[in-house]
């Protein structure tokens, strides 16, 4: 039996239902009419989403003209389908036969599902939804694709806000699998599984969460870019080498900055603001006053020409910075467990580099007696006397193809040159960053996982929605919490609070659901 659970309310007030519950919800049937209002680029996705599904399916729109015009576009959508080989004739001769565009919203008083994909406009989302709930059934589902507003507050006039959730669709909704269902403070537990159920039977991968800001996606993702970021305000890094080691090191689809600049640095900046002040400003979802100033600029990424990057016709893109060669060292000391950073031993020694293994806290002793080690949030002046060269975390050292080394202003060049021979000699570039606590990929898996943890422990979903929300809706290449329990609870707990000591504002330190689990895990070591 299913153990997903279905959550009423915000991360404060929730209330967990049993698998048992809301289990007669049945999917919306393909012979029922799905409606949906607002024939923008989300709109038209998630109506030809539907109607592939087999539902007879109605267009609205307040301006006129644009219901039909969006007919027009879907059927030729449906026609490239065809030429592509991944829709037969016959199916988009039935498909175009269910679709409808309609002049007037009482043309909807029939559906059983209506999507509303309209402008972001609180006000404007809550009077449609008032006029609909006077043409449409008392059984009719009501939903919003709402992506920043809240689901309760949209619903907050209804007659019946029982009836009303949430469904956020990806862009392109006919292409990303991840929908958000998302239950408001009022949401009827049935509709929610109703609405679940229906997505997932037109072949989308559905998660549940709670009506909080962001919901998953947006909530838990922020620190991908927020600590990138913050690495390039602090100058230890460029964008173009940030980027490669989030990308090549940290296996990322992309790095925080192209991928900035593909969504449009105002939009990215309005989520971010929208939930900072929705979280009544925590240090947590702190905004970047350096991607202020490039919005304020107008520079906005590819819609406008320059973003991070040019995009000029002819425009070089930045290369990340990549160390020259240099000599490997012949022989290496590791004292200790290295940890995550463990099967780089493996590695060094199929390099033919003579690894000698002693006792010790983990890190490396390089052949001139300067240490190599793990980036955990604290940074290399702190050593003195000893020469420190911190190395970042990777999703997989074997299959990493840049390593990102950080040094101090006491780190000798001699050192530094044997820390980046050693990597050249597995195969990889290397790149070399400014001494920055936690480097790169460190510190946003760790806030990555500290911000999933805190939605767990608050309600919003559960840790496997969590997770599936992260890989589908944004492309990571683990879900942040399965990446933290590969780490272990004491590390990233570890790393979150020397983070904390180094920037005492309230941002790094670790969540209750964080510091809970590294002190079940001590108490379990103690056994």
């Amino acid at each position: 039996m299913s153990t997903n659970v279905t959550v009423r309310g915000s991360d404060d007030v929730t209330a967990r239902e049993t698998a048992a519950e809301g289990q007669d919800g049945a999917a919306v049937g393909p012979d029922r009419t799905v409606a949906v209002v607002g024939t923008g680029t989300m709109g038209q996705g998630i109506a030809q989403v539907a109607l592939v599904a087999g539902h007879p399916v109605r267009l609205y729109d307040s301006a006129p003209g644009r219901a039909a015009e969006a007919v027009a576009a879907l059927t030729a959508r449906l026609d490239r389908l065809v030429e592509k080989g991944r829709l037969d004739a016959a199916a988009r001769e039935a498909a175009v036969g269910r679709l409808h565009a309609a002049e007037d919203p009482a043309e909807l008083a029939d559906a059983a599902l209506v999507i509303e994909a309209i402008v972001e406009d609180l006000a404007v989302k809550q009077r449609l939804f008032a006029d609909l709930e006077k043409i449409v059934g008392d059984d009719t589902v009501l939903a919003t694709n709402t992506s920043s507003l809240s689901v309760t507050a949209i619903a907050g006039g209804l007659r019946l806000p029982g009836r009303f959730v949430g469904l956020h669709f990806f862009n392109p909704a006919p292409l990303l699998p991840l929908v958000e269902v998302v239950s408001g403070f009022a949401t009827d537990p049935d509709v929610a599984t109703r609405a679940y159920e229906t997505v997932k039977g037109w072949g989308k991968t559905p998660v549940r969460c709670a009506d909080t800001p962001g919901f998953i996606v947006n909530r838990v993702a922020r620190p991908f870019y927020a600590e990138a970021l913050r690495v390039f305000e602090e100058g230890a890094a460029d964008p173009a080498t940030i980027d490669a080691a989030l990308r090549e090191c940290g296996g990322f689809r992309m790095g925080p900055f192209e991928l900035t600049d593909l969504i449009g640095q105002d939009v990215n900046e309005a989520v971010t603001r929208s939930v900072w002040e929705s979280f009544h400003q925590d240090p947590k979802f702190t905004p970047s006053l350096a991607q202020r100033r490039l919005v304020e600029s107008g520079r906005l990424g590819r819609k406008s020409g320059h973003g991070w990057f040019s995009y000029a016709e002819g425009a070089e893109r930045p290369e990340p910075h990549t160390a020259a060669p240099a000599e490997a060292p012949k022989r290496i000391v590791v004292e200790g467990d290295l940890g995550p950073g463990e099967p780089l031993v493996a590695l060094f020694e199929e390099a033919g580099i003579a690894v000698r293994r002693k006792k010790g806290d983990g890190h490396i002793v390089l052949p001139g007696g300067g240490l190599l080690m793990l980036a955990d949030g604290e940074s290399s002046f702190e050593f003195f006397p000893d020469e420190i060269v911190y190395f970042d975390l990777a999703l997989d050292y074997a299959r990493a193809s840049r390593m990102v080394l950080s040094t101090g202003r006491r780190t000798a060049p001699e050192t530094l040159a044997e820390a980046v021979g050693l990597f050249q000699a597995l195969g990889k570039q290397v790149s070399v960053i400014g001494d920055v606590p936690g480097m790169i990929v460190a510190r946003t898996v760790a806030m990555l996982a500290d911000l999933a943890a805190d939605a767990v422990d608050r309600g919003v979903a559960t840790a496997e929605d969590v997770d599936t929300a992260m890989r589908l809706g944004v492309n990571y290449p683990a879900g942040p919490l399965e990446w933290a329990e590969k780490l272990g609870p004491r590390r990233v707990c570890d790393l979150l609070r020397a983070l904390h000591e180094r920037y005492p504002t309230g941002r790094y330190g670790p969540s209750q659901a964080v510091a809970r689990r590294c002190a079940e895990a001590d108490e379990e070591d103690s056994r």
